[in-house]
């Protein structure tokens, strides 16, 4: 049996979804290319259509009537599931030459990545897979200009207009060289003393560097050294520069090894989670490989390494692990 008319097309859907995904019709607009005035003209025409007031159009902004609210989870369903039947004519289409486009984290890319990629290429379905390692504010802006499917930040930042879900968590740590005074000190660095310390650090715009400047309320003093790797921020910690904040992730075999020691910090929360992002109403990724990568993902990270206090009140591993 065919759909009624009052059934609108999938453009006026999607239109309405970004209006509340963005509280506002110019907004909304902009995303799909077309003026506010004309934005709302076809808004008043799918009301027209589906025969009920969906929205409130007030002076500050623009809300979901009660009719709205019903209406746009249905329409949410409705354009997730042309999504996917896009996507899998897509892949219908180019069968044998699916393609991920991904963008990760400095962190992500160097120490998780790799297996994940390992893990979803042996159960085929991708031939070709991109990846551009960069940092997370650089990974979001690739994410929304469309030039990756799928990218995976470790930043603090909401990203409020991506979608996203966590696949990990991770935690900082702070780092010294095994002769630096802090290596033998007994009680933990307090986050005023962190926060007045200048350290070897990572560039503006990264995960670790805006992680540890949220938590401590405020950008410190001058860095000693800004570098763009945490590779090279640790090698410099280890040639006795500094002391650095960096990724449990990326230290774990220095730790381990005793060619960096960690220091017990108090006062401060370095607690991290790791998220996937990409464009779209949905609350999963786009179908195909790069939904196959986060299920991938979510099922091999391991959880945060236990930890436990040492003598010198600096912070070891507990398990002897290396998660990279």
């Amino acid at each position: 049996m065919p759909l009624s008319p009052h059934v609108p097309e999938l453009g006026a859907l999607e239109l309405l979804l970004d209006v509340v995904a963005t509280g506002s019709i110019g907004a909304a607009g902009r995303r799909h290319g077309v003026s506010q005035q004309a934005a709302s003209a076809r808004l008043r025409t799918l009301e027209r259509q589906v025969g009920v007031a969906v929205l409130e159009r007030r002076a500050r902004g623009t809300r979901l009537t009660e009719e709205g609210t019903a209406f746009a989870a249905w329409a949410a369903r409705v354009v997730e599931a042309a999504t996917d039947l896009d996507a899998g004519l897509t892949a219908l289409r180019h069968r044998g030459s699916a393609r991920l486009r991904l963008a990760a984290s400095m962190t992500v890319a160097e120490h998780l990545v790799p297996g994940w990629l390992a893990a979803l290429r042996a159960h085929g379905g991708v031939e070709q897979i991109t990846l551009t390692a960069t940092n997370s504010a650089a990974v979001a802006d690739l994410v929304r200009a469309g030039a990756v499917d799928l990218g995976l930040v470790e930043g603090p930042d909401p990203l409020s207009d991506l979608s996203q879900v966590v696949v990990g968590t991770d935690d900082l740590v702070l780092v010294v060289a095994a002769d630096h005074p802090w290596a033998r000190r007994r009680r933990p660095v307090g986050a005023a003393l962190l926060a007045r310390t200048p350290l070897v650090t990572r560039e503006v715009g990264s995960g670790t560097r805006t992680a540890l400047e949220q938590a401590l309320g405020a950008p410190g003093p001058a860095p000693v050294l800004e570098l763009s790797t945490a590779t090279a921020v640790r090698e410099s910690v280890r040639a006795g520069l500094g002391p650095a904040v960096l990724p449990r992730l990326a230290v774990a075999g220095d730790l381990r090894d005793g060619r960096l020691v960690a220091v017990g910090l108090t006062g401060v929360d370095l607690g991290r989670r790791l998220r996937a992002v990409w464009v779209g109403p949905t609350d999963r990724p786009p179908a195909g490989p790069a939904r196959d990568l986060v299920a991938t993902a979510t099922a091999r990270v391991p959880p945060p390494e236990p930890r436990r206090k040492s003598g010198a009140g600096g912070v070891t591993d507990a398990s002897r692990q290396d998660h990279r």
